[in-house]
Order: structure tokens, then C-alpha cells, then sequence
């Protein structure tokens, strides 16, 4: 199988963007969904996920790289949870905020869209290209 397309959340306050970069990426821990806990578990390295800011104002800024595969989250060590490296590879152009997605019909199955409340949800490769056209990003799906 391919490269995979995924989306996380995270609250700015928490872990804005520039701070991500800064940083030279983070550890994706404290998921406490199953669902999205699975699609970590499904995350390979090499894969490309979009940086999503959930709180004010909602919008995709950034695109990153699965580093490292799923591993138990060191944050939960009571339960069965899992975390993953992420990487920063380089911010949108443009930011691609929730209502430009909301609006866009070729977005109209975007999990973000369909179940709002996960942390991590896929992208198809479709949604990761228009989403990429709509942050004014000029190369490939293949960032």
C-alpha cells in the first residue's frame, strides 16, 4: 500500500504551528478516542498529515510526515492507547479554514467535516490535493 493522507487536531493554545516547527515536530500522544487512536495505529512513516488548528480560527496551516509508527502512549500508561512522531514538513501558503472546506463540494466526505469531534481522521488523495489547491500549494500531492 501507498503513502497514506491523514489530518490531526490540536489546539493552538496547546501546540500552535510555529511551535510545532520549532520544535522539529512532536510526539502525537494524549488520543483518547478509539477511532482515532486506530487510525494512528494505521499511520506509517512516510505518510503526510495536515496540521488542523481547532480552536479559534479553525484551519488547516501546515503539512507534516509520520516519523515514527504507533508505540503505547507514554502519557497513558494505564490503558491501551497509542502515539506517534510527527515531523513538520512546511505551512500552507494560505491557510484552508473549516468554512472554505465546508463549502467546497469536492470536500462534501472529508472525515473532518463528517465526524468533527476526532482528533485524526484520513484524507483521501483527492480531498489531500484539493485541499493542498485551496491553500494555494503549487506541487504534487507528494509534498
Amino acid at each position: 500500500m501507498g503513502r497514506r493522507y491523514w489530518l490531526v487536531k490540536e489546539e493552538p493554545e496547546s501546540l500552535a504551528w510555529e511551535a510545532f516547527v520549532r520544535d522539529g515536530g512532536a510526539a502525537w500522544t494524549g488520543v483518547r478516542n478509539y477511532q482515532a487512536r486506530n487510525h494512528l495505529r494505521t499511520m506509517q512513516p512516510g505518510d503526510r498529515v495536515f496540521y488542523y488548528h481547532s480552536g479559534k480560527p479553525r484551519e488547516i496551516v501546515g503539512i507534516a510526515e509520520v516519523r515514527r509508527r504507533a508505540y503505547p502512549d507514554p502519557t497513558a500508561p494505564e490503558a491501551d492507547w497509542s502515539a506517534v512522531d510527527l515531523t513538520p514538513l512546511e505551512a500552507l501558503p494560505q491557510a484552508v479554514t473549516l468554512a472554505a472546506m465546508k463549502a467546497d463540494p469536492a470536500l462534501e466526505n472529508l472525515p473532518l467535516l463528517r465526524q468533527s469531534r476526532l482528533s485524526v481522521v484520513p484524507v483521501s488523495a483527492a480531498e489531500w490535493r484539493r485541499i493542498l489547491e485551496l491553500g494555494g500549494h503549487s506541487r504534487s500531492a507528494d509534498v
